[in-house]
C-alpha cells in the first residue's frame, strides 16, 4: 500500500471555523500620511491589477491607463471633514506624485 504524504493535522484544522477578515483593516494598513507643502496628505497605493479606469492624473495631465500602477491621494487635514476630503481624492502616476507636481 502507497504511503500518504497527506498530513493528518490538516483535517483537523480545515474544520475550525476561520476568522472574519477585516478588509478595512487590510486596505488601511496600505496607506499611509505624508506631509507636502505644509499640508497632510493620505496616499493610498494602487497595484496594477486594481487599476481598472481611467484617471487623470493632476500632476502631469496625461491619462493614468488600466493596468498602471499608480497612488490615490486625499487630504487628511481638510477643514470640510473627512467625507469631503475623501470626495476629492486623485489618482496620480507615481512618479509624478514622487516629483511633488502640485
Amino acid at each position: 500500500m502507497p504511503r500518504s504524504n497527506r498530513s493528518h493535522g490538516r483535517a483537523a484544522k480545515a474544520r475550525e471555523p476561520h476568522p472574519e477578515l477585516d478588509v478595512e483593516r487590510l486596505s488601511a494598513g496600505w496607506r499611509r500620511t505624508e506631509v507636502r507643502a505644509g499640508r497632510e496628505w493620505n496616499v493610498q497605493p494602487v497595484s496594477e491589477a486594481q487599476a481598472v479606469k481611467t484617471y487623470v492624473c493632476p500632476g502631469c495631465g496625461l491619462d493614468v491607463m488600466p493596468g498602471v500602477a499608480h497612488v490615490v491621494v486625499w487630504r487628511a487635514d481638510g477643514v470640510l471633514g473627512d467625507a469631503a476630503d475623501l470626495a476629492s481624492r486623485r489618482h496620480w502616476h507615481l512618479h509624478c506624485w514622487r516629483m511633488g507636481a502640485r
